[in-house]
């Protein structure tokens, strides 16, 4: 039982340390695709396309995370960033500690 709660929380922390927001995907467009269109600004460790359970599509939107931070910025300085026609759009995720987040929503 432990163990099952220490992998949901280090999922859900996984989800914070990713580096890149990416929206605007086509649906055509596969993880794979993504992991390999990125690669060529640095080494992708991670690739997260989530799915509508009801659809069985991509959401169109997903996170990337680069193993260091200049392949972050290789990926920012290039714009615009097409795949399949179609303009990505791309933002830069903050990483802020926990201790930041609730001083400023208080």
């Amino acid at each position: 039982m432990a163990a099952a709660s220490a992998v949901r929380t280090v999922g859900r922390r996984s989800r914070r340390l990713f580096d890149i927001f990416v929206a605007e995907i086509p649906w055509t467009v596969s993880s794979k695709e993504l992991k390999e269109y990125f690669s060529q600004f640095g080494s992708v460790q991670r690739c997260q396309l989530p799915f509508n359970r009801d659809t069985g599509f991509h959401r169109r939107y997903c996170w990337i995370k680069f193993s260091t931070p200049e392949e972050v910025q290789n990926v920012l300085q290039k714009d615009p960033h097409i795949l399949e026609g179609s303009k990505l759009t791309l933002k830069q995720q903050i990483h802020r500690r926990r201790s930041q987040r609730k001083s400023q929503s208080e």
